[in-house]
């Protein structure tokens, strides 16, 4: 893929306006925020610390991939590539076959295409796992699927549509699923893109845009329910199951990236946009922050940076100096940063020194609590140490 698909990809933040076409791409324009992140629940934070993070490549090389995940309790990585294909890596090896192929049903390219995948709770039990994605008519579509007969090999006849959103513009169509602690499947959705949310479906309570939803996926008849709103563009979000949060990283539309975070089972949440952009007002400089989700980090535009790739708590073993750090990244800026979130307040911010490795798309966990870099390039990388 190149990167003017991927820039797209990448969760465009500017004043755009696509139709809804195959393969379109979204550009990127600067803002005059500062460029250091504003910690709004945290006034006094330290300064930013600079340390250097060491990176692990996978051998494998994948062809536009978009996300990382793997079974509760097992070893195994899965690769989500954009145009429809998910592979499995074992023992550091991608498997010839891919787990699975739908790239004859999805339209890729642009923000649009295979965006992630989840696994069940009881996935060692019942082989069900749930993939979004972007249909040949460019809408969302949550489905279900189930392994085969073999473990690394699903059936594809298998699949079990959950919920379909209907998308006006070819962008904004975040696509992370996760599930929760409390056994329900999360789903991110944009706010249907052009630009500024025209159909202003972050605050209409009876769109499924621009939303956190919250399905049942055991329900006789599962069906999608609207956990907040006001998002633009949640592409990654994240939960610690340590200290029961849930964080999303929202794209900004032209002079605030965003990070929120709110207790996991907090319902009704109302995240601003499109009333606010970040911490500030958007159109209307007197408008009524009531009620709204205000932002605990943001960050501007300068220094090249356009599009928030949001990451995970870090919650494994392997480098206990980073335990409880949020990573968290910029398409274009490139950087690496991360905080710890507790009693109310951000601290410990910190922006890691390491190796040159292009754009970042997105982050990954395996089952251990290991983090993953998804770079454009097609590289995967883990979080081996910190210096």
């Amino acid at each position: 893929m190149n990167r003017r698909v991927l820039l797209a990809l990448s969760l465009a933040a500017c004043d755009d306006s696509q139709a809804r076409t195959a393969g379109s791409s979204e550009g990127v324009s600067g803002g005059d925020s500062d460029s250091a992140d504003s910690v709004v629940s945290s006034p006094a934070a330290p300064a930013v610390q600079a340390t250097t993070i060491r990176l692990e490549p996978l051998a494998e090389r994948f062809r536009s991939p978009v996300y990382l995940t793997s079974p509760p309790g097992d070893a195994r990585l899965f690769v989500v590539e954009q145009a429809g294909r998910i592979r499995v890596v074992r023992n550091g090896i991608a498997a010839a076959q891919p787990f699975l192929d739908i790239s004859e049903r999805v339209r890729s390219g642009g923000e649009q295409g295979l965006l992630s995948m989840a696994f069940h709770p009881d996935y060692a039990r019942n082989g069900f796992f749930f993939v979004n994605f972007t249909d040949r008519q460019g809408d969302t579509r949550v489905e279900r699927f189930r392994v085969g007969t073999s473990p690394d090999v699903a059936e594809g006849s298998s699949s079990r549509l959950l919920f379909t959103v209907d998308q006006p513009y070819s962008n904004h169509n975040g696509g992370h699923i996760l599930f929760g602690a409390d056994g329900m499947l999360y789903v991110g959705t944009g706010d249907g893109g052009s630009g500024g949310d025209p159909h202003r479906h972050g605050q209409n309570r009876q769109s499924l845009l621009g939303k956190m939803l919250r399905v049942d996926v055991n329900a006789a008849a599962a069906r999608p329910e609207i956990w907040a709103i006001g998002l633009r563009n949640p592409w990654r979000f994240a939960f610690d199951r340590t200290a029961g949060n849930l964080y999303i990283a929202d794209v900004g539309q032209s002079s605030q990236e965003e990070i929120n975070i709110a207790p996991a089972r907090q319902a009704t949440v109302n995240y601003g946009w499109n009333v606010m952009e970040g911490t500030q007002c958007y159109r209307d400089s007197g408008c009524d922050r009531s009620g709204l989700h205000i932002p605990q980090v943001t960050y501007g535009r300068d220094g090249g940076a356009c599009s928030i790739t949001g990451g995970f708590v870090y919650r494994g073993r392997h480098v206990p100096a980073i335990a409880g750090h949020y990573f968290y990244s910029d398409y274009c800026a490139g950087f690496l940063r991360s905080f710890r979130f507790a009693n109310g307040s951000v601290t410990d911010r910190r922006e890691w020194k390491m190796d040159d490795i292009g754009n970042v798309v997105s982050f990954g966990e395996d089952s251990a609590g290991e983090l993953y870099i998804v770079a454009e390039s097609g590289r995967i990388y883990r979080i081996a140490g910190a210096i």
